[in-house]
């Protein structure tokens, strides 16, 4: 497959934050209609044929696993001319390790575009020198957990125009041929599993008209429309030598520094964007004295899915809440989901729950494939001994989280996904690391879980947290979606065993644990835990019978964090709560709903002293009410895996009026309903190629028309050709319909 050789700059070093640039001149006679040049570095590049920009940060930070590089696939034939080409790259080399990378230890670059008429292949023959205009700002440095560094860009020692064929390359030596690909120390290579970055080009200023046109020497603040990623750009007339600062409000968001940019300006005019992704809501230029300021502007770049679903209601907390719910999953995602895009862009796997499940509400189905690489990863971490851990990919961490770990392979996680995508292909992939896992976990005599540490024995933030009680019930969970992934995979010997442990277990649970009134680990003396109650209402260890005495203690207990307050949420409605739960999450969430200055959720229910490790403001694990407000409100969830089937079956408590969108893989659902004191209608249209169960509310329900005919009387079900079948539930009466839109009335009792 690969003929190119893996080349870097001669007398490379492999210092941290090395810059390297590329050329090679190709004369080609025809251009085909595609050429897919295939591309690795270590660690980011970015791309120009005949200088045109035509990858912009490419490259995804290392590993699959702990010895293999990604590649990406670029089609440069739009590029390309007749006659001599130019092909450029700068490649950014991390050289050190983080929370979402593993440093392979060189520098290196891989092209390869092999077409019928032409082959252009890296190797001695290519010219490279170390960029030197760019290096290391000063202290405070990036705090450890970030591979990157924050990026220092002299401009009287920039390289112009050196990415144009025009540009005589007299001073740069041939590079260094590594040798074969693959090879080590990046080893094998996988194809890019997501897509490139949706690039905004350069963007003006939400501000734009009160920026000043020269500096006075104090903040020139550039304010963003949300909270997002970019990286920022400017133009000026200036001095050379004088030193430009560039950070975000968010620079110490998360507490400790993440990155930001410095620039030393040459003579006259100039222009430069640093290419460090940085993220906040206001871009904070310091500029000395009596700089001209011709523009100021950003660049947006981030995952390339659109904001495709939607959700309103009739009261405008919640619209709120969804809305910096959305925001925050946006700018926790990039080359990884992230817990935040500040202090760690950190692959926790307790946030990617939370964040996949989201997206399968808010966004299209693009961003299903960063939570499949974030699966796939998870596995090819793995250790020899059985051991899942996260943050992963990361060359400095290798502590298990044993609850996060449950909770991924679990019914929230891995077979979330399944239900939502229909990829059975990715289950079958994971299948054999998950039930590897699960043997870790031994029971004692009395069959109960054998209380597993780990490198971090982390069940929330907060305070009185009943983590052995919460591991047992990640762990029913997590056999549950083992069970389901073998009977996918015709596994009928491990979905037989599964379902035995299950069954035993949950009996086993509920015999030493449950008191009559609570939930408790005999060996947890602390107050009683909500989170515990919840995890025992979701898991199926409770009964219906044990819920009145378990809302008691949802009614006034409120320990559980934003993370495990979307847990508390989803049990509360499971127990026909609805109304309650929308006012505790109204309650628990109004300060950073409320907020007039941020537009994403926090990582604690305050900032400083109010938060949770570290404090930052754009932590997605807080959007879980996202989740519930479209899979429990609207009542929107898959029946069958992809949608072949799926529910719309509202629970609307205190909530008047609410629409909802869903962009499934069989395509775009919509539904709206309105709940007020005579009557209970439900819209909703059904995509082509899959069917639906349509539910009314059983305490609304007197007589039901479906697009104007009766289908519903007197408590009986009335026959109608559209309708598939029809059924009851305690909660709902369902009618299930084929594609095509479809509108239920009732008048309440």
């Amino acid at each position: 497959m690969w003929k190119a050789k893996w080349i870097t700059a001669n007398f490379t070093q492999n210092e941290p934050n090395t810059w390297l640039c590329f050329r090679k001149v190709q004369a080609i006679d025809s251009i085909p209609k595609t050429a897919i040049a295939q591309i690795a570095a270590d660690s980011k590049y970015w791309l120009w044929i005949n200088g045109k920009p035509v990858v912009f940060e490419g490259g995804l930070k290392r590993g699959p696993n702990p010895l293999d590089t990604y590649y990406d696939e670029v089609d440069i034939a739009p590029y390309m001319q007749k006659g001599e080409n130019i092909i450029a790259l700068l490649v950014w080399y991390f050289g050190k390790d983080g929370f979402s990378h593993i440093s392979s230890g060189k520098a290196g670059l891989l092209f390869q575009c092999i077409t019928p008429n032409f082959e252009i292949l890296s190797d001695a023959s290519w010219k490279s020198r170390r960029h030197p205009a760019f290096g290391t700002c000063e202290n405070p440095k990036p705090n450890f957990r970030l591979s990157e560094s924050s990026i220092r860009f002299d401009a009287r020692q920039d390289i112009a125009s050196w990415h144009t064929l025009d540009y005589k390359e007299k001073s740069w030596s041939k590079a260094y041929a590594f040798g074969d690909a693959p090879m080590a120390p990046w080893n094998n290579l996988v194809l890019r599993p997501i897509p490139q970055w949706k690039n905004s080009g350069l963007v003006e200023y939400v501000n734009k008209a009160s920026l000043p046109t020269e500096s006075t020497g104090e903040s020139i603040e550039g304010i963003l429309p949300a909270n997002i990623q970019i990286t920022p750009y400017l133009k000026i007339d200036a001095p050379e030598g004088l030193v430009i600062q560039i950070k975000t409000d968010n620079f110490q968001g998360g507490s400790e520094p993440n990155m930001y940019a410095e620039y030393i300006t040459k003579q006259g005019e100039q222009e430069f964007e640093s290419f460090g992704w940085i993220n906040g809501q206001k871009v904070i230029y310091t500029i000395p004295k009596g700089v001209k300021i011709l523009a100021l502007k950003y660049r947006e770049t981030g995952y390339d899915t659109d904001f495709s679903g939607n959700f309103n209601c009739s009261d405008d907390f919640y619209n709120r809440l969804w809305q910096k719910a959305r925001r925050t999953l946006y700018v926790t995602m990039r080359d990884n989901y992230m817990d935040c895009p500040d202090r760690e862009r950190a692959q926790w796997w307790g946030d990617e729950v939370i964040e996949g499940g989201e997206a399968f509400y808010a966004l299209c189905p693009k961003s299903h494939l960063l939570m499949r690489k974030g699966m796939l990863e998870l596995i090819g971490w793995q250790k020899k001994n059985g051991i899942l851990f996260s943050p992963i990919p990361a060359g400095n961490w290798n502590q298990e989280l044993p609850c996060q770990s449950l909770a991924t392979i679990g019914l929230y996680g891995f077979w979330n996904y399944y239900m939502h995508t229909g990829d059975k292909q990715t289950i079958a992939d994971n299948y054999d690391g998950v039930k590897r896992y699960l043997e870790i976990y031994k029971l004692k005599d009395d069959g109960t879980l054998v209380y597993r540490q780990g490198g971090w024995p982390w069940g929330d933030w907060g305070e009185q947290v009943d983590i052995e009680f919460i591991q047992s019930c990640w762990y029913q969970l997590a056999l549950l979606s083992a069970k389901n992934m073998a009977l996918l995979l015709g596994k009928s010997e491990d979905a037989k065993l599964f379902t035995q442990q299950m069954e035993s277990f949950r009996t086993a649970v509920n015999k030493s644990f449950w008191t009559g009134k609570e939930y408790r680990h005999y060996d947890y003396k602390g107050t009683t835990d909500d989170r515990a109650q919840a995890m025992a209402v979701l898991s199926g260890i409770a009964e219906k019978s044990q819920y009145p005495a378990l809302f008691e203690i949802f009614k006034t207990t409120e320990y559980a964090s934003p993370y495990m307050e979307k847990y508390v949420m989803e049990a509360l409605f499971h127990m026909g709560q609805e109304s309650y739960a929308l006012g505790r999450a109204k309650k628990r969430f109004d300060e950073m709903v409320n907020h007039p200055t941020y537009t994403t959720l926090f990582e604690g229910w305050g900032i400083g002293k109010k938060g949770y490790g570290g404090g930052t403001w754009n932590h997605a694990w807080s959007g879980g009410a996202l989740t519930i407000l479209m899979q429990y409100v609207c009542g929107i969830s898959p029946i069958e895996a992809g949608y072949s089937k799926f529910a719309v079956m509202p629970q609307p408590g205190t909530m008047t009026q609410a629409t909802a969108s869903v962009h499934s893989v069989k395509g775009i659902i919509t539904t709206s309903f309105i709940n007020d004191a005579s009557k209970f209608e439900l819209t909703v249209n059904v995509p082509q190629t899959t069917k639906a169960v349509l539910g009314i509310p059983v305490s609304s329900a007197n007589k039901i028309t479906l697009n104007g005919s009766s289908v519903w009387e007197s408590g009986k079900a009335i026959k109608h050709d559209k309708i598939i079948n029809t059924y009851t539930t305690e909660t709902h009466i369902c009618f299930e319909v084929s594609s095509g839109k479809w509108d239920l009335k009732t008048t309440k009792k």
